[in-house]
């Protein structure tokens, strides 16, 4: 070969290397989970439509750090794309703490209508508005509280257990007016909390319970379904500004397929999460009338409504 060639040979790679770019997600869950399977179908989709130019890595079990810091590492530009629930969203993004109002959805149908229809594509707009980047609505499931104390079937179960709750003010409220002693903290302090008990219980679905092997340090489930858990695919505003138009295309498309695969996870992992749940001994409470339950916890409509009005919850209730 000649030097010319050798030259010319050593250039193109360089500049194929060059072209070559990753991105990293960052999620608190394990690389398994719903959310570690929505990872990978974003970086599927994304090579696939950059036809290799891009791929992409996960950091899972919180390895870098909370939700919190997370979204605030996206702010900065020292993280790429977060995989998050919208607890700690609504301190950055105070519009969608509506969707965290217990017994506010009825199914997970009537969810998805809200966050894939009008409302939902309102509120990444809003994210936008942030100094974060709202891609897609992905999703954790509806929440139900565990603990290691005893069963919970009615609001005077609660009485007295600390439980962990994410770090949002509609939940802590919440569970504090249904008999908790609601204790926010990050989601990778938890098992430890669980295990040395700071804590009594906590509240998550299937999904994230399972993936999480709680039943390791909680005895009883109890399937309240309190809340719907939306997740959001979030990218920083620093990372979109640097894409041209195309590239912000394959990540739209790429976002699209992570929610979608997560979403498809996270049903059967609904079907299948509570006979697992049973299998490792959790004692699972399924006949629960949840009356009670959501009249207690009504005071949460009233700290939202009192600050932002009740026109969003009265658009999400209104969608068929």
């Amino acid at each position: 070969m000649t030097i010319f060639a050798t030259t010319a040979a050593a250039a193109l790679f360089a500049s194929a290397a060059l072209a070559e770019q990753s991105v990293t997600i960052g999620h608190t869950q394990s690389a398994t989970s719903h959310y570690g399977v929505g990872a990978e179908a974003f970086f599927d989709t994304l090579e696939e439509l950059s036809g290799g130019a891009w791929t992409g890595e996960q950091a899972a079990a919180g390895a870098l750090g909370g939700e919190r810091d997370m979204i605030e590492g996206l702010q900065i530009g020292s993280l790429d794309l977060v995989i998050s629930s919208t607890g700690p969203l609504g301190n950055f993004v105070p519009e969608t703490y509506a969707l965290d109002l217990p017994f506010l959805f009825r199914d997970y149908d009537h969810a998805r209508a809200v966050l894939d229809g009008e409302i939902g594509q309102e509120l990444l707009a809003k994210i936008g508005e942030n100094d974060l980047v709202g891609l897609a609505w992905s999703e954790n499931g509806f929440r139900h509280v565990t603990n290691s104390k005893r069963p919970v079937r009615t609001p005077a179960d609660l009485e007295g257990l600390k439980l962990r709750t994410m770090e949002n003010r509609v939940h802590m409220e919440a569970f504090a007016q249904m008999g908790a002693e609601p204790t926010p903290m990050a989601f990778p302090e938890l098992f430890t909390a669980l295990q040395q008990g700071v804590v009594d219980g906590q509240e998550n679905p299937v999904t994230v319970i399972s993936a999480s092997n709680f039943w390791e340090v909680q005895n009883h489930a109890s399937l309240t379904g309190h809340v719907y858990s939306p997740a959001v695919i979030l990218a920083s505003p620093i990372l979109w500004d640097s894409l041209s138009d195309e590239e912000k295309g394959w990540f739209s498309e790429a976002a699209a397929a992570s929610a979608a695969a997560t979403r498809a996870e996270v049903s059967r992992l609904e079907e299948e999460g509570i006979a697992l749940m049973r299998e490792n001994g959790m004692e699972v409470v399924e006949d629960i009338d949840k009356a009670p339950f959501a009249e207690l916890a009504q005071n949460a409509y009233d700290i939202y409504t009192s600050e932002y009005g009740s026109e969003m919850v009265e658009r999400i209730q209104a969608v068929e």
